[in-house]
């Protein structure tokens, strides 16, 4: 059951990495600067982060299994529609019903397992979840870039369909149903400040000082997405039902991996966006070539996997959280360091290390958020853990194309040149330096009983 559900995860992961890779091909066939076309894949983010909130009470309601096979099927066609886009505006609005899609897709599919274990089990389910995930981020860079040449970009996004006709059938054979119950109503009100602070505030990121609105329009955004951000969480602390359950940031196992996790996967999420423009548009190397280098982070996150139960057993979640934030953020450092007289292989062992340590980092994160959560709060833990999840990595997409602007603003560049990639790359390192004070508070033994295998 963890790898069907995990087919899902690699549909994803396979869609983020090669959309990233092929994303200089794509601007020169819609016309648009590679930097703008960042919004392809930060549209997406959005979109999976505003819907997320809503995943566990659809899957309460209509059933977790139904609600997962019709969340793959959107998924997948929204693909096929990326592929047909002809403009920015076409690709976007498809970017979105993939959003939609992967809202419910892996959420849900998250829920039909945490269900079915015990405690004691989490650690070695979470590992055999993310390990065929991780085949997508694998195969990715290589895939997307040969495709890439070889055939188009568009090509990027078909590779989905017949995932998505594999993991619809395997869903429908072999996972059986969750009962539907009757949750209390939806949040509505709840839904609507989360989503359109959500959406105010990245439209606002993404076009800030840009000059992609009339002048005045992203500053106006951006006030209103504070403003309606503060209002939302002010309602879903005095909702009974609320669209976002703060209430389980008093769970210390559940809080750490969500403050620390959240700047943790914001300098993180900046790396898969910038390492290709990097070899790319500073090393003058091909897609296909980017995508050979760049799958080194992919290798050393899949690598990391099976030892990732030893490091946890051995030093314990609070010192990972730690000392792994430093060491993650120390290779996405090296990164800027990178200039075109670099070796490839050089590069190749730079990545391969920081994939080790986020990959690392993401399974401590992703094990010990569930391990304290009561059984009648898991959905709204899904829900609230998966945004949490989501919006950094949307976050980092933006932060790494606004620092490459304003490097390019100061130096007086129209193109990205390496020095604008070296200050991208160390704003990333020190969002993710900073998740290591944020764990400090996390308990001495924190998660004990997951790496113990005792009942707790």
């Amino acid at each position: 059951m963890a790898a069907i559900v995990a087919s899902a995860l690699f549909m994803q992961n396979l869609d983020g990495t090669v959309v990233a890779t092929a994303l200089p091909a794509m601007a020169r066939s819609l016309g648009e600067p590679p930097v703008t076309m960042g919004v392809a894949i930060t549209t997406y983010l959005v979109a999976l982060t505003v819907f997320i909130p809503l995943s566990g009470w659809v899957a309460d309601r209509f059933g977790a299994k139904q609600v997962f096979m019709a969340a793959i099927a959107t998924f997948t066609v929204a693909s096929a529609f990326c592929g047909l886009a002809d403009n920015l505006a076409e690709m976007v609005a498809a970017r979105a019903l993939q959003g939609l899609g992967g809202a419910m897709m892996v959420p849900v599919g998250r829920l039909l397992l945490l269900r079915r274990i015990r405690k004691e089990e989490l650690l070695s389910v979470t590992t055999w979840l993310t390990m065929p995930g991780l085949l997508g981020p694998l195969l990715g860079p290589p895939v997307g870039g040969l495709l890439t040449d070889l055939i188009s970009w568009r090509a990027v996004f078909w590779i989905n369909i017949p995932v998505g006709m594999l993991g619809l059938l395997l869903v429908w054979r072999i996972i059986p149903a969750l009962p539907p119950s009757l949750p209390p109503p939806p949040d509505l009100r709840g839904l609507t400040l989360v989503g359109t602070a959500l959406a105010a505030l990245m439209a606002a990121f993404e076009t800030l000082g840009r000059g992609l609105l009339p002048p005045g329009v992203p500053e106006v955004l951006l006030a209103a997405g504070f403003g309606l951000s503060a209002l939302a969480v002010w309602h879903c602390r005095r909702t009974p039902n609320p669209a976002l359950d703060f209430s389980l940031l008093a769970i210390p196992s559940f809080r750490a991996p969500h403050t620390a996790g959240l700047v943790f996967r914001i300098g993180a999420g900046a790396v898969p966006f910038l390492v290709p423009l990097t070899l790319q548009l500073g090393f003058g190397a091909s897609a296909a070539q980017s995508g050979m280098v760049s799958f080194a982070t992919a290798l050393g996150a899949f690598a990391m996997k099976p030892m990732a139960q030893f490091a946890l057993r051995r030093f314990g979640f609070r010192n990972v959280m730690i000392w792994n934030a430093v060491c993650a953020a120390l290779t996405i450092a090296a990164c800027a360091a990178f200039r075109p007289g670099w070796p490839m292989a050089a590069v190749f062992v730079v990545l391969l290390l920081g994939g080790l340590f986020r990959s690392l980092h993401f399974t401590t994160l992703n094990t010990l958020a569930y391990a304290d959560v009561p059984q009648e709060k898991l959905s709204a833990a899904t829900s609230l853990y998966s945004t949490a999840q989501q919006l950094p990595l949307a976050l980092g997409v933006v932060v790494a194309s606004a620092s490459l602007q304003v490097s390019m603003a100061f130096a007086g560049r129209d193109a990205a040149a390496m020095p604008d990639f070296t200050a991208a790359f160390l704003v990333g390192a020190l969002l993710t330096l900073l998740a290591a004070p944020l764990s400090v508070s996390l308990p001495r033994d924190a998660g004990e009983g997951i790496v113990s295998g005792r009942r707790r």
